[in-house]
């Protein structure tokens, strides 16, 4: 990996989670209640979701790597089924929850930067498993099933 792109990592990871941070622990006011409001409740839901597809499938790349003589195969198995990225998908869909269950300026815009970074590089993925794998499965799309 190149230098330049772990400081960019950084630099991203600082900045979301010092805006975050700054605005939790500064701005916010949470009553008792907002942990029974259906967008805090929904938020949850979808985060634990996210994380759980992201790790899940994360796993299945990691073992690709483990079990392969070149480094590289066609993942199959859970939303690989439907998308060549399923891990970044289930980032997106984990930081959505969490810009739902804290309802803050500051999540939404992580929420952005990250669907801004990851669709591009789903992208980018998806077009390399298909230039390198003439028998990758066609229907297949690059983050979100059935649409791109």
């Amino acid at each position: 990996m190149p230098v330049l792109i772990m400081l960019f990592a950084v630099f991203f990871n600082f900045v979301n989670g010092f805006i975050n941070g700054y605005w939790l622990g500064n701005f916010s006011s949470y009553t008792n209640e907002w942990f029974f409001d259906f967008r805090f409740i929904l938020g949850v839901v979808l985060f634990i979701s996210g994380f759980v597809i992201n790790k899940y499938h994360d796993k299945i790349l990691i073992s690709l790597r483990k079990n392969s003589t070149n480094g590289y195969q066609i993942p199959h198995g859970g939303l690989f089924r439907f998308i060549s990225c399923p891990n970044f998908f289930g980032e997106i869909i984990e930081w959505a929850g969490f810009a739902l269950l804290t309802w803050s300026l500051p999540s939404l815009a992580f929420l952005v930067w990250t669907f801004i970074n990851l669709v591009p590089r789903a992208i980018d993925h998806h077009k390399w498993y298909k230039s390198k794998f003439p028998d990758y499965p066609a229907k297949r799309r690059a983050i979100i099933p059935e649409l791109l």
